[in-house]
């Protein structure tokens, strides 16, 4: 076994790498970006080196830099992770011609599975089962729209080279292909540095299931079962659970044993990922292998009770697989989801900041985090957005859910926004409780998995007194400590419930909740409150018997009993955070003075297009002096490793084109100005 690996990588699976190799006693050495300076993958390593900017083309992706470290370091062997050099043959064989073991697959075999065409032509002829299409090299536009017209309709186009979702669209029609053909081939040329796609025809309602394989140095090859991972939003991964709600016991021996074949044809070595699109008929065609270890790795760990990295490690350094396929068990039910700092509301908008706080779950034998950062972190604006993974486990489906529902009830991250409350409500849709959801699905009712836009229904209305009533407590709290600390406690004026001469104890607190300023007025004390709300037709409530013990607040509403979670850091008159939980659904609001200044000025004038995020323009539609549309495509800017589309405010004339492609742009800038209405 090693002494010493360097980890080629960064974040959550550096840090998931370094934990099994301190098991093992095999000393880890980690390389960082500037930007990554103080991030937990350098602190928790033994030691540490720096390879470069902050941009991964400076750093992560340096090959050279990154062997040179392993050859001045001693590491015997590297591990690249997922992403960055993960599956990249010419890494791979630098490190082998370098002395240093490569904890990965061979690199004849990544090239096999470098190009989506060759690799599905290699499958075919195994006998592994594929989707009918063309992967032919000829790349003209009018011989593809003719065979994309020969395949039929719905047809997905797909980048040759890359993979993550990027460099995919779907055609419904023949007079659609041309355009989609264009933006896939720029995708494609932008992320992976090649345009060739290949067409296949799109089978509608599809389950994506992926199958584990292991291969050893010793030509043996077994599968570790399946994950479903069909829940999806534009072919990024949301959920995945194993083993899969859809498979019978039948087609799983089915599919691992292709999943094998299809191993066996490339002479695999160590981990790698069959992955499977399955029609409703649970027809079953081969999409593609992953040459390394996947993120949704530790849902196969937790229903087989195996460690994948050491596996990785112990075939890397030429150990026989530690089982054979008949040693292979699977027990339980294990369901994965990923917390990203990103915001659902504004088209999954990936976000940067500082983690002011960050509270997740307890580990334990249900419950697992696999995280590269911790409160005071910060998610940066040069790499994916993601902040940990949740994976919880039970003896069955269920109990499954019911452990994931309830992890997520006691997730609360503050700065950049997150995608908990989305988390929450796609893990209680019927779909997905039922265990029927396909590919598509959120991306046709995304709505349904959307939280509510205003505070109305009894839920939400109970969740907001819930948050007034924790706000005034902690006003009577801050009092009673105030007077203890004066020259007179016992004075009555020093009492926060509100009375004074003239009125019978009204309070007045505001909230704002997405951009809606709720203001409420209360009666009473220690407890027991009459609550007005002016918004909603001047509802009252009777509050009685309110506690507050920790976070948990227990009272009755209109002789309902409650039991809330309360969250949050800003529990004053000059406001700040509160976040309401009642094991179901959640209300975040930004506690705000009740009075304040309304500035005149106007708040915009709609006549600029600005940048979201920071980013790079990858293309410029128009120039100044053309006639624009309300809600027409601009520019397209590349950030965070997607594609985001800037449209014009309203319809009018472009007065000013401020960027070309290529342009680095920081947000907020204006990159198009429109003439005056």
């Amino acid at each position: 076994m090693f002494e010493k690996i360097l980890i080629a990588n960064r974040g959550e699976i550096a840090c998931r790498v370094i934990r099994t190799c301190r098991t093992l006693g095999i000393r880890t050495v980690a390389v960082y970006s500037e930007a990554d300076a103080n991030a937990q993958h350098v602190r928790q390593a033994d030691e540490a080196y720096p390879i470069g900017g902050p941009r991964p083309a400076d750093s992560y992706l340096r090959g050279d830099a990154i062997i040179e470290v392993a050859l001045r370091c001693g590491a015997q062997a590297i591990h690249p992770g997922y992403g960055f050099l993960s599956e990249n043959a010419d890494f791979a064989d630098a490190v082998e011609a370098a002395g240093i073991a490569f904890i990965g697959p061979k690199a004849a075999s990544m090239r096999k599975m470098g190009s989506k065409a060759g690799a599905k032509e290699l499958m075919q002829a195994a006998g592994v089962p594929v989707v009918p299409g063309y992967t032919g090299e000829n790349q003209d536009p009018a011989l593809l729209h003719g065979e994309a017209d020969r395949i039929g309709y719905p047809l997905m186009i797909k980048a040759a080279h890359g993979g993550g979702g990027k460099g995919m669209r779907i055609v419904r029609a023949s007079e659609e292909f041309p355009a989609l053909l264009e933006s896939c081939q720029r995708e494609a040329r932008n992320a992976f540095g090649r345009d060739r796609v290949l067409l296949e025809r799109y089978v509608e309602r599809p389950r994506h299931i992926e199958i584990q394989i292991f291969g050893d140095r010793h030509g043996q090859v077994i599968h570790l079962n399946e994950r479903e991972c069909s829940a999806q939003r534009r072919y990024q991964k949301v959920l995945e659970e194993s083993p899969s709600p859809f498979l019978s016991a039948e087609l799983r021996a089915t599919m691992g044993a292709a999943a094998v074949l299809a191993g066996q044809a490339i002479d695999y070595v160590n981990a790698g990922t069959v992955e499977f699109i399955v029609g409703q008929d649970g027809g079953f065609y081969f999409m593609e292998i992953n040459t390394r270890l996947q993120v949704e790795h530790p849902v196969t760990e937790l229903v087989t009770g195996l460690d994948l990295v050491e596996w990785q490690l112990r075939v890397a350094a030429g150990e026989a697989l530690p089982r054979t396929q008949d040693g292979i068990g699977q027990h339980g039910h294990a369901i994965e989801v990923r917390l990203y700092a990103e915001d659902p509301e504004a088209g999954f908008l990936p976000g940067s900041g500082k983690l002011e706080r960050l509270r997740l779950p307890s580990a334990d034998a249900h419950v697992r985090l696999d995280s590269g950062v911790i409160e005071g972190d910060t998610v940066t604006i040069f790499y994916d957005p993601m902040i940990a993974k949740l994976i919880v486990f039970d003896q069955d489906r269920p109990r499954a859910l019911a452990r994931l529902r309830g992890a997520l009830a006691q997730c609360e991250i503050a700065g950049p926004k997150s995608n908990i409350e989305f988390l929450e409500r796609l893990v209680r849709h019927p779909a997905v409780v039922e265990g029927r959801i396909d590919t598509g699905y959120l991306d046709r009712h995304l709505e349904e998995f959307m939280p509510a836009a205003q505070v109305d229904a009894v839920g939400d209305r109970d969740l907001l007194i819930g948050a007034t009533v924790v706000q005034l407590l902690a006003q009577e709290r801050r009092s009673r400590d105030n007077a203890a600390a004066s020259n007179d406690p016992d004075s009555p004026w020093a009492i926060a419930d509100g009375w004074r001469l003239g009125h019978g104890g009204r309070r007045s607190l505001a909230f704002v909740q997405r951009d809606e300023r709720l203001e409420l007025q209360a009666h009473g004390s220690g407890g027991d409150y009459r609550i007005e709300i002016p918004a909603l037709a001047d509802v009252q409530h009777q509050v009685q018997g309110a506690r507050l013990d920790g976070a948990e607040l227990s009272l009755r509403i209109d002789g309902r009993a409650r039991r809330l979670t309360a969250f949050g850091d800003g529990l004053t008159e000059n406001g700040g955070r509160v976040v309401m939980h009642d094991g179901q659904r959640r209300l975040r609001l930004e506690s705000v003075p009740m009075y304040r200044h309304e500035h005149s000025a106007a708040s915009g004038s709609g006549n600029n297009v600005t940048a979201p995020m920071p980013g790079r323009v990858v293309v410029v539609k128009l120039a100044a002096g053309d006639a624009v549309e309300a809600g027409q495509e601009v520019m397209v800017i590349e950030a965070m490793k997607m594609e985001l589309s800037l449209k014009s405010p309203r319809a009018g004339v472009l007065a000013e084109v401020r960027a070309v492609a290529g342009d680095f742009v920081e947000a907020d800038a204006v990159l198009a100005t429109l003439e005056t209405a």
